[in-house]
């Protein structure tokens, strides 16, 4: 295990000084040594974001839940802005990416992580229980700052469709970055114990899967070493970004595809090493771990991201495209509905698992077929 975190580490930084080295040639490369080059930025990318989770994991069993989780969200929204940051900053303007991105994280994680994940967890156990509390708390959240971000702009009249004013982007940066600290503060706070295991099968999980439980002063190396390896593998992630938006953009325009399916890359880059930690979770009965994963993630890029994006678009003069259309704005009042339900209970099954499923398929087909 430490030799491949450490050759991973060393792939990660070598490739990020030759990325700062070739700088700005990167995107003139042919397209013989273009793809090669962005499927191995690619590669190392997500091999570091493993890395990331890794030592979040590692925290996480030091600091318990659900200060462990949100080491870990907070992590992965890092390298979804500085992947986001470095399109926008590149030579061509793409102003609808965070919008794209932010969507994709949406219907990956509120619809095919959580799908997949009960329709496994609904074969292995037939029913899950989880904490209530925690879904209840993060859909209080995801709600109203999905419609301030994706929503709201598509019906604003003091500018453009799907804009937002300098004064709607900041106030709206100020509510939005107020409201999740706020929520912060209760979920590592007074409200702690709503994102604790429930009891029962759920609580003993971590036993009957031979996975050990968290224990001061006898786990393996310190916090502080911990926290250093993270944000050593967080680094070269943001360094690498630009060189991989590049050709990212480089590769759309090329092959006509859809734009949106830029924010899809990044979306699925940033979430796949935490989705198949919320997967693992599920498979081991966990499953309000598994929750705080996914709520956690689309709450975080909500509150975090939609911030940063505005505030980079005010400091470039970029404009920046957040309202959805008119077809994305029911795919996605149906998710945050579905979601609603699907955690009103106070368990899961096979069924919850199968319509989430659908409405992620069904995103996927309107990416290519609008």
């Amino acid at each position: 295990m430490m030799v491949a975190a450490n050759l991973r580490l060393v792939a990660a930084w070598a490739t990020a000084l030759v990325s700062l080295v070739a700088g700005a040639s990167i995107a003139y490369l042919p397209a013989a040594a273009a793809i090669p080059c962005f499927l191995w930025l690619l590669g190392v990318i997500i091999w570091a974001a493993f890395g990331v989770v890794h030592e979040a994991e590692e925290l996480a069993e030091r600091l318990g839940e659900p200060r462990g989780t949100l080491v870990l969200t907070l992590s992965i929204v890092i390298i979804e802005v500085a992947l986001i940051s470095a399109v926008m900053l590149g030579s061509e303007s793409v102003p609808t990416l965070g919008r794209d991105t932010m969507y994709a994280v949406l219907m990956i994680v509120l619809n095919g992580v959580v799908g997949l994940g009960l329709l496994v967890g609904g074969l292995k156990y037939h029913q899950q229980s989880y904490n209530l509390q925690a879904a209840g708390s993060y859909l209080a959240i995801i709600i109203p700052l999905a419609v301030i971000a994706l929503v709201l702009p598509s019906y604003t009249t003091s500018t453009s469709a799907g804009t937002l004013s300098v004064y709607q982007s900041l106030f709206f940066s100020l509510f939005t970055v107020a409201l999740y600290g706020m929520f912060l503060w209760l979920q590592t706070g007074r409200h702690r114990g709503f994102f604790a295991p429930v009891g029962g099968a759920e609580a003993t999980a971590d036993a009957d899967s031979g996975r050990a439980l968290p224990h001061h002063g006898i786990a393996e190396g310190s916090t502080g070493r911990h926290v250093v390896l993270l944000l050593a593998n967080i680094l070269p992630i943001v360094i690498l970004s630009k060189g991989l938006a590049k050709l990212l953009d480089r590769g759309i325009a090329e092959f006509d595809a859809p734009p949106a399916l830029g924010g899809i890359i990044i979306a699925m880059i940033v979430f796949t090493p935490e989705a198949i930690s919320a997967l693992k979770a599920v498979a081991v009965n966990q499953l309000t771990r598994a929750i705080n994963l996914c709520l956690g993630a689309a709450a975080s890029t909500l509150g975090l991201t939609v911030p940063a994006v505005l505030l980079i678009g005010l400091w470039t003069g970029q404009p920046v495209v957040l309202g959805l259309s008119a077809t994305n704005i029911v795919l996605l009042a149906v998710t945050l509905i579905l979601n609603t339900l699907t955690f009103s209970g106070t368990r899961t099954t096979m069924l919850e698992g199968a319509v989430h499923l659908t409405m992620f398929l069904v995103f996927l087909v309107l990416v290519f077929s609008p």
